[in-house]
């Protein structure tokens, strides 16, 4: 306005005046005077205005009719040059707003005239636009006659003015209604008007309006009337007018001022009562027709649709829907009724593309939509509208397909990219598709089923540009281009997807936001637990936002199914990456937005219909095929028209990218797939990788496809979980393009971060993610089942890479997760098994290096948690699996050994639950864990674990699988055992702590605590269980591990026992010692006999070994050995124990039965323990024997003070030193005494079992065969040597019958003969006389016995007639051995080394020194009492007499020496105390004994050996001489005392002997060596000694020389008669020497006899003497015919003393008579 206002402007305004009116004067100077003056005054009045007037423009404006008037005059000439001069001047005097109402109304009136004289029309329309745009004076009827001015020029002949009227009736409809809103906008600060009429009063009654309203309102309401074809109310004049003008009118008014009818009620009336009924009444004829109906079925013709009528409603309908939605609902729900139709496949196709145009620009008015679902589709009774436009464009693009092309052009299905070179020809013509340049290149395009529609480039996405709907200026429907309509429809798909899910994204964020902000601030920040934030936004918005969503949920609910429908067909169709894209994205967003508004079905059918997508054509899959079913089920019905789903054709013409396998049972030939699939394929990873929070249960379908699309590409897993392209494994099937391979690394990587990004979801998406993958597991696996194929392991590396990427919340899905991959681990297949384990085990590892918060050290429930499917694979078989365990296990302990804490027992667990028959790799693996564990980890376990793992070492002795482990597993128990010592004061105390919590739990609970070993104290259960571990391997079948397993176990006792407190002794002897030695005991004695051929592999048996029995032995022993090691070692700890007495019996039962087993070793081992329990001299051991020992009866209360004390806390390196033994009696009773007392009970216990082995062990046998059992040479010693350490210890009470009972078993041990093959080491050569060592020992045993009873009392004495009786049975053994029962003994020499036979030994030695012992013996005893009252001498003599009697014929020469020397020393001993004894007749019995013993041996029956040498013969004499001399000195001297038979019986034996009595069938040689003379000398000496000893002092004695004489003197005369019978036989022949050398000797003696008869006192000898003395003269004198020499000087010496008695007669007086 300042331009206008100006000086300047003003000044040029009144200058331009005056000279318009100058013009104008001269113009019409010659033919229109009157206007000129007018013109002329004209030009005074502006004058006098400007010189008058300040504001030169107002008084212009309000004199502005005069001012006018010369210019109107000058008009109304009709004249162009003026008019048009006049024209100028008023449009100036217009701009310049200098105009009145008047002088516009006088103005309008004026060009009204010119109007109707068709005068100047293109000027005239330009005055009306500038007296209507510049100012506002123009109103009501002027201004309505303004508009009919313009109308009426526009429907002119001239086209030209046509249409430059038209575009002026375009904009001063425009002004007029920008006029309302400058109105409003000038009255908006005033109070609102009063309200106005209700909308249904009387059209006319406008009388509220304002004027520019009211001028605005009776234009619409005509330009109505007039599209109606009705008259006009307030544009009086019009003439004509076109329903197409009206209608563009209609449209850009209700296009540009929507809201002058928002704000106004009259106009809101005006829409609804005319614009609508006017738009559906034009809509008609088409909804009426029908393309290709028949004429006839209706009765009148139908009026044909009109494309620029039909166009422009459709674009009113679309700005009424558009701006005016809230005030006609009701009207909009029937305009988007008859859109919908128009998509109908009957309608044409011009109507079709144009309803389709209007559907799209809805379809980019995404809150245009919510308010249709809002208005209709939620409430009852109203039509779906929302989802029947969705419906109507899926069926439309289904029809396009299915019904055949009407368009311009007809295509050949046939026709794809290689021959589109016509179609880029007609392409190019179209408008809007991109020629692709060239024939050769493929348009993008939808084909389906042999249906070929290119698509154009009809759009920018997001904006509905139309073109049809812009073709004003058609008359004739527009050809529409092949795939014009599918390519709006597909935008309309993509745009209403992209719209609403924006829309609904948008709004769903900001809920979520507000929601959280609210809640943030008002919960505790400890608390933003899922629940509270629930209730917080409900709370606050609750209203607001459950509206909202019900609304999202129903404008889903009600799109889903078609749009469903058309993109999964034309997902099939696509043939263009572009589109296919487009299409997938679409599914895609809708899916996700389902999932975020938790629309499980619909979610579902998106989820599926990209799944299809990825995998081939008809592909088997059920999880996307039950879905499909479902909803192919349900079809959408559309107004009576069905949609259906179309399911893929495969016939799409895409390249194929990938050949493979199909994942499936029977897998039938190949499968293909093609990029488009490889597209979906990615489409999904997308969804799952940024949506997965929404998925839910369809990860189930998700994960399906793509396992199956791994699957066909070949993609295997690797370390981690994460695919990698493998090697086909099922042959060549699998083939690749080069454009798949590149791809397959994106792939799989995108794979991989799918599962990385599951760290992302929340908890419940996690769950159904996992449960997702657990059941297509299971899937995988029952395929699996029954074949070994490769089994599809996608799911199970994907639970494992998920597993890994969610360790920081690893407890909400280990269970779910583990328990799925032990059952994994459990299938037959193997390959599927070996992941299942490498998944798992991966996991274990993975959870416990995690740095969880708070940390595993604190969080002992996680950790166990995380151990225990380690545990739980202990219950699968497969050794697989098994290996997998342990490896893991390995791993573990390597790196997470120091920490493993509570997870010990899980872990010692899964190395203790391996079987002995589950291979020995598993085995080894497993033992290694242990290994490590005993070398490493004890020390950081806690101490409660020990035991698990002494029992999980122990178990892996009892493994038979391979035998070192055994060996070694014994070892580490022996490591351990070192390590409870080491740390035992640690250990203990930790236990009692630990002990005491579960005491208190036990406590409450109100249950007794359990555990094995209960009452002993927790650290010596510890100690018991090691030991009974070690006492169930000393009882296994393979002798090694037994071997090993007693040694151990001895030795941890013994090294360790001193740790264990007092009472626990007991329970080591009776619950694992006597336990163990019960099992051995009977394993032994029911072992095998059979031979055992070798040792496994090529080991060979030594034979003592080769039997399962003797391999029992060897145990037996050891464990015998052990067990009595302890006792021995450890009886100061043991006897104080209550039952020791019993203990000890039970021992010696053992050692009994073992020495009476019928096995050489266990029995001798047996001895040997009894000999070392018996060797205890003092409970007190060496180490620990007090310096000093204390007084007995001391009272020690210090003592006992620390006993009680070390009770509480023990002290473990235990000294029992006497003086605490001493304080476990009472001080005042001397412990000693108990000690006696019970000890002494103990030896006849031992004793008793002594005698019982004794007995048993040298009974002989009843029947005898091969096999009888014969005790050993070494058992029957050590049996004989230990009586003598027993002796000492029950010797105070060793009675007759003990002894009576120890002859026997000495007497039958040295029965027992040797075994053949033994023999040569126990027997020296047989000449040799040595003793065995049991001969040794049965002598000591009767030494020690015969010491004892020499030092010991009265009492004890009269044992010493049994100890002689014993011995002289040894030593008749010398002439008959012994019979063992009946069993056949053979001759050492006969015997061969390699039979069994029995041989039977040399008993000569045994018995010589028995007689030496009893010589010994009774040299120092023969004046005993006993010996002399149980007549020992009388049996020594009896049993002499055996040997003597046979001489020669005894085993051994020596024998019968020995005998003799030993009877000489006897008698030299014996003889003066039988003397003493004689009057009491305790020898009578005696003397003829010994006289048969002389006679035997003097005179033997038995004959020399014939190679005796002279010398030894001579040797031999020798001893007679000693015998005979000893009679001469002990017995004849001492006549007096002896009974007379006796000495009669010596003297005819003297006699016997001094007379050489040979039978003459001797030869010479053999009579001159064999005859004795010395000892017939000697005896005839001492026949003649004690004929005349001088000194008789008995008649007893004179009776002995009597009868010495009468014997001498009988025997010369024999020898001589005998020597001349012999002389006068032999004639020629000399006698033997012999004969010659005793008959000298007789004649030496016959003189000797009478020298001595002269020197005795003459009444010593009696006439009977004499007499037989002078008998022998006659025969002297016969024998001087001799012819020996020799013999001749002897007779001569014997005649001499004859001359003594040549007497002559005497009287018979002095003969005298006796």
């Amino acid at each position: 306005m300042s331009g206008t206002s100006s000086p300047e402007a003003v000044k040029k305004l009144l200058e331009n005046m005056q000279g318009d009116l100058r013009g104008l004067s001269l113009e019409c100077r010659k033919k229109f005077p009157p206007v000129k003056e007018a013109a002329e005054s004209g030009i005074i009045k502006v004058k006098t205005i400007a010189a008058r007037n300040t504001d030169i423009l107002a008084a212009l404006k309000e004199n502005s009719s005069e001012v006018v008037q010369p210019f109107l005059m000058g008009c109304g000439t009709k004249e162009p040059k003026i008019t048009q001069l006049c024209l100028a001047a008023i449009q100036r005097l217009m701009s310049h707003e200098v105009v009145s109402e008047a002088a516009a109304g006088n103005i309008i009136n004026m060009l009204w005239q010119l109007m109707e004289n068709s005068l100047e029309e293109l000027k005239l329309l330009q005055t009306v636009l500038v007296l209507l745009t510049t100012n506002t004076v123009v109103h009501d009827e002027a201004l309505s006659k303004a508009i009919v001015l313009c109308f009426r020029l526009h429907f002119t002949k001239d086209n030209i003015t046509n249409n430059t009227a038209a575009a002026t009736v375009r904009q001063v409809v425009t002004v007029v209604f920008e006029r309302v809103v400058a109105e409003d906008e000038r009255y908006k600060d005033t109070v609102d008007q009063p309200v106005a009429v209700q909308g249904n009063s009387n059209r006319r009654s406008v009388s509220t309006l304002k004027p520019c309203a009211k001028d605005a309102y009776m234009l619409f309401q005509d330009l109505c009337q007039l599209v109606n074809a009705d008259a006009p109310y307030w544009l009086v004049g019009m003439t004509e007018m076109t329903r197409t003008f009206g209608l563009e009118l209609l449209e850009s008014v209700l296009n540009d001022f929507p809201q002058v009818f928002l704000q106004h009620q009259e106009f809101s009336f005006l829409l609804k009562e005319r614009v609508c009924p006017l738009v559906i009444k034009l809509f008609s004829p088409n909804i009426k027709f029908r393309q290709g109906s028949s004429m006839s079925s209706s009765p009148a013709p139908v009026e044909k649709p009109y494309f620029p009528i039909c166009m422009r409603l459709l674009r009113v309908v679309s700005v009424l829907i558009k701006q005016f939605y809230s005030l006609l609902v009701t009207e909009c729900e029937i305009f988007l009724s008859l859109l919908v139709k128009f998509l109908d496949a009957d309608k044409p196709q011009w109507l079709r593309a144009v309803a389709v145009e209007s559907i799209h620009r809805l379809c980019v008015q995404p809150q245009l939509l919510r308010s249709f679902c809002q208005s209709y589709d939620m409430k009852q009774h109203s039509t779906k509208v929302f989802r029947d436009i969705v419906n109507a464009l899926g069926s439309f693009i289904q029809s396009l397909f299915l019904v055949p092309n009407t368009g311009n052009t007809s295509v050949t299905p046939s026709q794809t990219g290689s021959n589109a070179s016509g179609n880029t020809g007609s392409a190019q013509t179209n408008p809007g598709v991109l020629g692709m340049g060239g024939g050769a290149s493929v348009l993008p395009a939808f084909e389906y089923r042999g249906t070929w529609i290119p698509i154009l480039n009809v759009t920018v996405q997001g904006s509905a540009k139309a073109t049809y709907l812009e073709m004003l200026d058609k008359v004739e429907p527009p050809t529409i281009p092949e795939g014009y309509a599918m390519s709006v429809a597909f935008h309309c798909l993509l745009d209403l997807v992209r719209g609403i899910t924006t829309m609904i994204e948008g709004e769903l964020g900001e809920a979520e936001t507000v929601g959280q902000t609210t809640t943030e601030t008002a919960s505790l920040p400890a608390q933003s637990s899922s629940e509270q934030q629930d209730l917080q936004s409900v709370s606050d918005q609750s209203e607001k936002e459950l509206v909202s969503r019900a609304v999202w949920e129903e404008m889903v609910n009600a799109c889903w199914c078609g749009l469903l429908a058309a993109l999964s067909l034309l997902l099939d169709a696509s043939t263009d990456e572009a589109a296919t894209e487009n299409i997938l994205k679409a599914e895609l967003t809708m899916a996700a937005l389902c999932g975020k508004l938790g629309l499980v079905t619909s979610r579902d059918a998106f989820i599926t219909a990209i799944c299809k997508g990825s995998l081939p054509p008809h592909y088997a899959l059920t999880v996307l095929n039950s879905t499909t079913a479902a909803l192919s089920s349900k079809s959408y019905s559309i107004q009576g028209q069905n949609v259906q789903m179309i399911s893929p054709s495969s016939e799409s013409h895409q390249q194929v990218v990938a050949v493979g396998q199909p994942l499936a049972l029977q897998p039938q030939g190949t499968v293909m797939l093609t990029s488009k699939n490889i597209q979906c394929m990615r489409t999904l990873l997308n969804l799952a990788h940024c949506h997965g929070a929404v998925l839910g249960t369809s990860w189930q379908l998700v994960l399906a496809t793509l396992q199956h699309l791994v699957w066909i590409l070949g993609l295997k897993p690797g370390v981690g979980g994460a695919l990698k392209p493998g090697r086909a494994v099922e042959g060549p099937s699998t083939v690749l393009t080069t454009a798949v391979m590149t791809d397959l690394p994106v792939i799989s990587s995108i794979l991989s971060r799918l599962f990385e990004s599951s760290q992302y979801l929340d908890d419940v998406s996690l769950h159904h993610l996992i449960n997702a993958l657990c059941s297509l597991s299971l899937e995988a696996m029952d395929m699996a089942y029954g074949n070994n194929k490769e089994p599809s392991l996608f799911a199970v590396a994907k639970l494992l890479e998920t597993g890994l990427v969610n360790m920081h919340r690893i407890e909400i899905l280990w269970r779910p997760l583990t328990g799925h991959l032990l059952e994994v681990c459990q299938h037959p297949n193997s390959r599927m098994r070996e992941w299942g384990a490498e998944a798992l085990t991966s996991l274990i590892k993975a959870g416990l290096t995690f740095s969880h918060d708070p940390p595993l050290s604190q969080n002992q429930r996680l950790h166990l948690l995380l151990l225990n499917p380690l545990k739980e694979l202990s219950n699968i078989s497969h050794p697989d699996i098994r290996i997998k365990q342990l490896e893991c296990v390995l791993q573990i302990l390597q790196s997470q050994g120091d920490s493993l804490g509570p997870g010990w027992p899980l872990v010692l667990g899964v190395m203790g639950a391996i079987r002995s028959d589950q291979g020995e790799s598993l085995i080894r693996t497993a033992f290694q864990c242990l290994q490590l564990v005993v070398t490493d980890f004890l020390p950081t376990m806690p101490c409660t674990c020990l035991q698990i793992v002494v029992e999980v070492a122990g178990s892996f002795g009892l493994h038979n699988q391979e035998l070192n482990i055994s060996l070694t597993s014994i070892g580490l128990l022996w490591n351990i055992s070192d390590y409870f010592f080491q740390r035992g004061e640690i250990i203990e105390k930790e236990l009692n702590k630990e002990e005491a919590v579960l005491q208190k739990q036990a406590e409450e609970k109100g249950v007794m605590l359990n555990r094995p070993f209960h009452p002993a104290p927790p650290f010596d259960c510890l100690w018991l269980c090691l030991y009974a571990k070690l006492g169930e391997l000393c009882v296994d079948p393979r002798p090694a591990v037994r071997k090993s397993a007693g040694q151990t176990l001895f030795s941890t006792i013994g090294a360790h026992g001193t740790l264990l407190q007092h009472s626990t002794w007991h329970t080591v002897i009776w619950k694992v010692l006597f336990h163990l030695l019960d099992r051995v005991r009977e394993s032994s004695t029911t072992a095998d006999k059979e031979k055992i051929e070798s040792g496994g592999g090529n080991i060979l048996i030594h034979h003592s070994r080769d039997t399962a029995e003797k391999q029992w032995a060897e145990t037996w022993v050891l464990t015998l050995a052990g067990v009595a090691r302890i006792f021995n070692t450890r009886r100061y700890l043991l006897q104080p124990l209550g039952d020791f007495s019993q203990a000890w019996d039970v021992l010696l039962d053992h050692i009994q039965s073992a020495a009476l087993s019928k096995n050489n070793e266990v029995s001798l081992a047996a001895l040997k323990s009894f000999q070392e329990i018996l060797q205890i001299v003092s409970p007190v051991r060496d180490s620990e024997k007090p310096d000093t020992p204390p007084a007995i009866n001391v009272s020690v209360p210090v003592v006992v003070g620390t006993t009680t004390a070390t009770s509480l806390g023990r002290s473990f390196m235990r000294t029992d030193s006497i003086g605490e033994r001493l304080g476990r009696y009472n001080g005042s009773e001397p412990p000693v005494v108990t000690d006696e007392i019970e000890d002494l009970n103990l030896w006849w216990a031992a004793w008793n079992s002594w005698y019982r082995i004794g007995s048993e062990s040298t009974r002989p046998p009843v029947t005898c065969d091969k096999l009888t059992f014969i005790p050993s040479q070494p058992f029957l010693t050590a049996l004989i040597q230990i009586f003598p350490a027993l002796y000492q210890h029950i010797k105070t009470g060793f009675s007759m019958d003990d002894l009576q009972k120890l002859g026997v078993i000495l007497h039958g041990a040295v029965s027992v003969p040797i075994s053949s093959d033994a023999s040569p080491f126990i027997l020296p050569s047989y000449t040799e006389a040595v003793l065995t060592s049991l001969q040794e020992a049965v002598l000591t045993a009767l030494d020690v016995l015969q010491k004892a009873i020499c030092v010991g009392s009265e009492s004890m004495q009269i044992m010493y007639p049994a100890i002689f009786d014993q011995l002289l049975a040894f030593v008749e053994f010398s002439c008959k051995p012994p019979q063992y029962g009946q069993l056949e003994t053979k001759h050492i020499a006969n015997a061969k080394y390699n039979q069994a036979e029995w041989v039977a030994l040399n008993y000569v030695p045994f018995a010589e020194r028995s007689l030496e012992v009893v010589v010994d013996l009774y040299q120092k005893t023969a004046c005993h009492k006993a010996v002399v009252t149980e007549k020992v001498l009388q049996n020594i003599i009896k049993t002499l007499r055996i040997p003597l009697s046979l001489k020669y014929s005894c085993p051994s020469e020596s024998t019968w020496k020995l005998a003799v020397s030993s009877l000489l020393k006897v008698l030299s001993i014996g003889l003066p105390v039988a003397r003493q004894h004689a009057s009491s007749g305790k020898f009578d019995s005696m003397w003829p004994e010994l006289a048969n013993t002389f006679e035997d041996f003097l005179f033997t029956k038995s004959t020399p050996p014939d190679n005796l040498s002279i010398q030894e013969f001579q040797k031999n004499e020798s001893i007679d001489v000693e015998v005979v001399q000893l009679i001469s000195t002990e017995i004849l001297p001492y006549a007096n005392f002896i009974p007379k038979e006796f000495v009669g019986q010596i003297m005819t034996m003297l006699n016997k002997g001094s007379i050489h009595s040979q039978s003459s069938s001797f030869t010479e040689a053999e009579i001159d060596i064999r005859m004795r003379e010395e000892f017939s000398k000697v005896c005839f000496e001492t026949l003649l000694q004690f004929s005349f000893s001088n000194k008789v002092t008995t008649p007893q004695e004179g009776y002995i020389s009597r009868m010495a004489l009468s014997v001498l003197l009988k025997r010369s005369q024999d020898v001589l008669h005998r020597y001349i019978e012999d002389e006068r036989l032999s004639g020629k022949c000399p006698l033997p020497r012999q004969q010659v050398t005793e008959i000298i000797f007789v004649l030496k003696a016959v003189s000797t006899l009478i020298d001595s008869l002269k020197k005795t006192q003459p009444e010593n000898v009696d006439a009977n003497t004499w007499a037989q003395v002078i008998a022998l003269y006659p025969t002297l004198v016969e024998c001087i015919t001799c012819s020996s020499s020799e013999v001749c000087s002897a007779l001569k010496e014997a005649l001499v003393p004859f001359k003594d008695f040549m007497h002559p007669p005497a009287s018979k007086v002095q003969n005298g008579e006796s």
